[in-house]
């Protein structure tokens, strides 16, 4: 069976269509390519690649990543290997995979090996989604929705501003109540994110998190101050997170639920799940592991990065 490439022609803020022609270049012969036209596209398009396809590769960032992975899980197709080149604003999941550094050093595609890896699913406000890199609700939802709107920015950059700006305009940290594999806590929280990769907006904030491991790593920030926040960008940045700040917690879980007064703001692998306006109070939130069979480099490993 051949290969299938979908992307996204406006990944990377335009990037992915000049990055086509070395993707020629490096594919094998008769590999089809399918462009997607709108938000969801991907979905479809994977979906149905899944039936005569052997091997689909999403080239694009996170949110091209995110839809092709739906696409795939959505048809129960579990032999069709899921590829990723990266041409995206954050590349999150392909650093997990090892194939940012894979594609950016022009490395073989036979030194891609098949993994069985862990995938997240959502179920709340009467719709359901699969997530592979990370879940974030509240402040880190809030800046996912905030960098959809900066078009001038990728990277570390583009969620820095992103984080800056929602500092400014939304920060807020809510009573929720949380309950993970059985043990409820009820606190002021202003992030609570639920990884399966290691980053997330760029922000290495689950550098021990495994693909395969069949855990959530579970970040949770209370109600702390807007300069304490500020004066931790730093630690963000280079994933050295204070592991004995009061208000700073981690843990794993299999399995949570996520209740609150207030409407949530979530995302699913930088892509919005929910906002305020969907008026979401409450969620369930469970692992699925080696649900899918993905790519990833044999060289650098998915916890050996640069």
């Amino acid at each position: 069976m051949t290969d299938a490439v979908i992307f996204n022609p406006a990944a990377g803020r335009g990037r992915a269509t000049r990055w086509r022609a070395e993707l020629e270049r490096r594919l094998p012969p008769g590999t089809d390519f399918l462009p997607t036209e709108r938000v969801g596209h991907a979905v479809e398009l994977a979906s149905e690649a899944a039936t005569r396809y052997g091997r689909v590769i999403a080239a694009g960032g996170d949110g091209t990543v995110h839809e092709v992975a739906n696409g795939l899980l959505f048809a129960k197709r579990p032999e069709v290997r899921f590829a990723v080149v990266p041409v995206g604003s954050a590349n999150d999941y392909a650093f997990s995979l090892g194939v940012d550094r894979w594609w950016r050093e022009r490395r073989p595609w036979d030194t891609l090996v098949t993994h069985s890896v862990d995938v997240g699913v959502i179920r709340g406000g009467g719709r359901e989604q699969y997530f592979v890199n990370g879940c974030g609700i509240g402040f880190n939802g809030l800046v996912s929705h905030e960098a959809r709107g900066i078009r001038w920015l990728r990277g570390i950059p583009l969620y820095t501003l992103a984080v800056v700006r929602t500092l400014v305009r939304r920060f807020a940290a809510p009573v929720l109540a949380i309950e993970c594999d059985g043990e409820r806590t009820d606190r002021p929280t202003l992030v609570q994110s639920f990884a399966i990769g290691q980053r997330e907006g760029g922000f290495p904030l689950a550098l021990a998190a495994k693909l395969d491991d069949g855990l959530f790593d579970c970040l949770q920030v209370g109600d702390i101050r807007r300069w304490e926040l500020i004066r931790h960008l730093p630690s963000m940045i280079t994933g050295n997170l204070p592991r004995n700040h009061p208000k700073v917690s981690f843990r794993q879980c299999r399995r949570a639920t996520v209740r609150s007064e207030e409407p949530l703001c979530i995302h699913l692998d930088g892509e919005m799940f929910c906002v305020a306006a969907d008026g979401v109070r409450e969620v369930e939130i469970e692992l699925l592991p080696g649900r899918l069979s993905v790519m990833r480099s044999a060289e650098f490993g998915m916890n050996d990065q640069e």
